[in-house]
């Protein structure tokens, strides 16, 4: 995948832009900022959790974080936004492979492009610290998981490029994404 900054499309055309990274890097607040900033600029869209649409159990055995389910949900939830005006969809999701990849790109029917948000762990951790403050299970699993995580996605072949999100507001990363991507927010 190229580190360069992608040329802008046709805004008409339907396109989905993948927000990629570690549990509790801020995947889904940077991909509702995105969402906000189109909105501002009137470009039709859609902000999609893929982790909202796995949720059920139990999850088969072959299929740890219910992937299977989660592609089954987004190629519906995909076409219905499509069928109801969005043009840009903004997915938060996490993308290990490059099958992973290909299976959003066969959800969606489209091609992705797939912006990677990087922190430093000890910013990961003060994040995940504070969002599981009331549980700690789950606040424990997620400490597990950021670092075997982040390793895989360092070493991984997915990402278009990449926004580091240790330090700056939601906003200010959904604008370096949006204009990374060659989506700025006027079309």
């Amino acid at each position: 995948m190229s580190s360069t900054t992608r040329q802008p499309e046709d805004a008409s055309v339907p396109r989905a832009l993948i927000i990629n990274g570690t549990v509790g890097v801020g995947k889904t607040t940077v991909a509702a900022a995105v969402g906000q900033l189109l909105t501002q600029s009137r470009v039709p869209n859609a902000v999609i959790d893929v982790d909202g649409l796995r949720h059920a159990w139990p999850c088969p055995p072959d299929d740890r974080f219910n992937t299977g389910l989660a592609m089954r949900n987004l190629a519906c939830v995909a076409a219905n936004n499509i069928d109801a005006g969005s043009v840009h969809l903004v997915l938060a999701s996490v993308i290990e492979t490059p099958s992973d990849r290909s299976a959003h790109e066969r959800a969606l029917d489209m091609p992705v492009v797939v912006c990677r948000l990087r922190a430093r762990l000890s910013v990961v951790r003060d994040r995940l610290l504070h969002r599981h403050r009331d549980d700690n299970d789950a606040l424990e699993w997620h400490l597990d998981r950021a670092p075997e995580l982040e390793a895989i996605l360092a070493s991984s072949a997915v990402n278009d490029y990449s926004v580091d999100v240790s330090s700056g507001s939601a906003a200010d990363a959904a604008t370096d994404v949006l204009r990374r991507a060659g989506w700025h927010a006027g079309g």
